[in-house]
């Protein structure tokens, strides 16, 4: 099982739709269970850095199999995973706005949005996320 371009579409403008509810412009990226771009969207007026940090999102939502506001928590000076952002060249985002999207428990992609706050990633990514039908 696998996130179809059909499927990334639908859940990049569902997300879109959650953002412009909360009035904020962001970049949605949706990858596949390798960490791959399946399609990335920005919104007019998104900062530029969006292109970067969506995808560094939703990539390290499946690499590392949790959402990236988690693992900010467990990668600060003194926890377990710190130092985990160096991995990679520098794709490991750990801020808020990124998600794993699973199928019957297994991980198969992840979406990740930039431009907002933290809460506003965050509330966009899950309505991209509640966009898969599984």
């Amino acid at each position: 099982m696998t996130i179809s371009l059909k499927t990334a579409l639908r859940m990049i403008e569902a997300a879109e739709e959650k953002a412009a509810e909360l009035g904020v412009p962001v970049t949605i990226a949706v990858v596949d269970g390798g960490g791959h771009l399946v399609a990335q969207h920005r919104m007019d007026g998104a900062m530029l850095i969006g292109q970067c940090l969506s995808l560094n999102k939703a990539y390290t939502a499946v690499v590392t199999t949790m959402a990236t506001d988690e693992l900010a928590k467990f990668s600060q000076p003194g926890q377990p995973f710190f130092g985990v952002h160096t991995c990679t060249d520098g794709k490991i985002a750990i801020f808020g706005g990124g998600l794993p999207v699973s199928f019957q428990g297994k991980i198969i992609g992840g979406i990740g949005v930039s431009g907002g706050s933290l809460e506003q990633d965050l509330a966009t990514a899950t309505a991209g996320r509640q966009a898969y039908d599984y």
